[in-house]
């Protein structure tokens, strides 16, 4: 599922932008780095083709007001999340998040990778119809 996300964000679909954490791009080049560095020049030609909106690390006083909220190592990502108005936060985390799916004060989803190709899916569908009957 993350794979197909990838390529959807690719087709510049107009119901569908992304976003990421600059933390998340650190941690991703990192384990790359640590785990994969073959892979890290094909990484870096095909990351600007999802024209993902790159957020900032949070302040530090956004990390310290959020403390509690979910384990320190996730407050980055969960900041990054809030601070772009995400609708959704995608994660394969489900210890660390789990605690969150149902906290309505950050105005965002928390699923799965397999959760939200469904509701995109959903949503694609009911869009290619609306238009279809427009036509």
């Amino acid at each position: 599922a993350p794979r197909i996300i990838l390529d959807l964000l690719t087709l510049n679909l107009p119901i569908l932008a992304g976003a990421t954490g600059r933390y998340n791009l650190i941690e991703v080049e990192r384990n790359l780095k640590k785990k994969m560095p073959e892979a890290m020049p094909l990484y870096q030609k095909y990351l600007p083709k999802l024209r993902l909106e790159i957020v900032e690390m949070p302040s530090r006083a956004t990390v310290i007001s959020m403390a509690g909220a979910i384990a320190e190592k996730d407050v980055p990502v969960l900041a990054s999340a809030i601070a772009c108005g995400a609708g959704y936060l995608i994660t394969g985390d489900k210890k660390d998040f789990a605690k969150l799916r149902n906290v309505k004060k950050y105005n965002l989803k928390i699923v799965s990778p397999s959760e939200f190709i469904e509701t995109v899916f959903t949503e694609i569908i009911k869009e290619a119809q609306d238009n279809e009957v427009h036509e």
